[in-house]
């Protein structure tokens, strides 16, 4: 009878969890205690390269979900996109650690990272790339259903699955500036708010993307509501 502990997939782990998932080489990524500039690197490299992992899985949810928004498949894409915004409360909650970055040991971290600047981050850029595409395939679904958003979001009911879509890129485009905006503050917090930044940006130069919005108009669409709703004699709210 096989032993069940004994390893059978491929790799040097000494288990198959260790080599399914890599672990080797996933502990090898940062940086071992004698190469450290500073003992927190493992602090900061940990916060970051866990970020890309998530950024990853969102990015590609994001990219399959467009593609099941034109395939009108929708309910499919409301999935990977609930899936895809938990991946962003990931990144903030993992970026809520460098409350535990003292401001002079960052300093010592920082010699390490040469020009490394938040604004080279694939992930980062990734979900700038994708967002705008996002709100293009959901503008020609209104288009294919012959749907204004004002008739959405007044009709939700009869247009459940995509009013959840539109309800889903909001937190998309939320939870990116809420992300933004606590990453800035934990800048502030670390290395304060009015110096000069790894790549020679000044830091309250962050502060003009945080408001950012890939979705305006399903933001605007509520401003709409509001004001019909308080001028229109049927609406309780009137």
């Amino acid at each position: 009878m096989p032993n069940l502990n004994d390893p059978v997939l491929p790799g040097s782990g000494a288990s198959d969890y260790e080599r399914y998932l890599r672990m080797d080489e996933l502990l090898a990524l940062q940086k071992p205690p004698g190469e450290m500039a500073h003992r927190d690197e493992l602090l900061f490299q940990t916060i970051h390269q866990t970020a890309e992992l998530w950024l990853k899985l969102a990015s590609f949810e994001v990219e399959t979900a467009i593609s099941q928004i034109d395939a009108d498949e929708i309910w499919p894409a409301v999935r990977l996109l609930r899936r895809a915004n938990r991946c962003l409360d990931l990144v903030t909650d993992g970026t809520m650690m460098l409350e535990h970055l003292a401001p002079w040991d960052y300093h010592g971290v920082r010699r390490a990272l040469g020009h490394g600047s938040g604004f080279d981050s694939p992930g980062f850029r990734r979900t700038h790339e994708l967002s705008p595409l996002l709100a293009q395939a959901f503008d020609r679904l209104l288009s294919r259903r012959n749907l204004d958003l004002g008739t959405l979001y007044r009709e939700s009911h009869a247009n459940e699955d995509a009013f959840q879509l539109a309800e889903r890129l909001i937190d998309w485009d939320q939870r990116l500036m809420q992300w933004r905006t606590i990453h800035l503050r934990l800048v502030e917090r670390v290395i304060g708010g009015q110096v000069i930044g790894t790549q020679g940006t000044p830091v309250e130069v962050l502060g003009r993307r945080l408001d950012v919005r890939y979705f305006q108009s399903l933001w605007d669409v509520r401003n709409a509501l509001t004001a019909e709703a308080h001028t229109s004699p049927d609406h309780p709210g009137a």
